[in-house]
């Protein structure tokens, strides 16, 4: 279960994002981070019974550094205000389709999917629905995937891919940058015992999406 602790920890930090305030409250960070990341440990757990491929992984191969990047950034806030973890084959930087859970404020919520894969990786997934596009919307328009996520989120390119027929009944299903699902959590519920068990009912929603977005390409 996740601590209140920690989304007023980063609610705070939203505030104050500033070295001074988190060298000053460092020890409570720290507190909440090793809660978070002893929370991702038994979510891993979980979903390795659904998805062996993950089963492997520990923590700190999912969870993201609280630091932002802010060398190319206007933004130089030096904190991110949120906590994630993107659990998939290889740990988060490896470029699989996984299941990612975010908490921030007033924005807590459960993705997944390929998130601006490569244009190698690409080309092989819009290829693999191209292919087989039937599979792939029986996967994207079954009504209890439909109730949890709604419809697939990313980018699209403004018209068919190079090479592709515009007048394919189903073009826009390949035009997406990205092949990513969202669901959004409530900050009450997250603190809520059962938040373990909606998250693998979300997941297990979600991993048809991702066995098909990694066996296109190859993982």
């Amino acid at each position: 279960m996740i601590k209140q602790e920690l989304l007023v920890f980063l609610k705070e930090l939203s505030n104050n994002n500033n070295r001074e305030w988190f060298d000053e409250n460092r020890s409570r960070y720290q507190a909440v981070r090793k809660s978070f990341m002893d929370f991702i440990a038994v979510l891993i757990n979980q979903l390795a019974q659904i998805d062996s491929q993950v089963g492997y992984l520990e923590p700190k191969n999912v969870v993201f550094r609280i630091n932002r990047d802010i060398r190319f950034s206007n933004n130089k806030s030096p904190y991110k205000t949120n906590m994630g973890a993107f659990i998939c084959p290889g740990g988060k930087n490896s470029g699989s389709a996984g299941y990612y859970f975010h908490i921030e404020p007033g924005n807590c919520f459960a993705a997944g999917g390929m998130y601006m894969p490569p244009s190698s990786n690409l080309k092989l997934i819009r290829k693999a629905i191209f292919e087989d596009t039937d599979a792939f919307k029986r996967i994207i328009e079954k009504k209890s995937f439909k109730q949890v996520f709604s419809e697939i989120q990313g980018e699209k390119l403004k018209t068919a891919p190079q090479s592709y027929p515009r007048d394919h009944p189903d073009i826009d299903l390949i035009r997406f940058k990205s092949y990513t699902v969202f669901s959004a959590l409530n900050d009450q519920n997250i603190s809520k015992p059962d938040i373990m068990k909606r998250l693998m009912e979300i997941y297990q929603e979600m991993k048809p999406l991702n066995d098909f977005l990694n066996r296109a390409v190859d993982v």
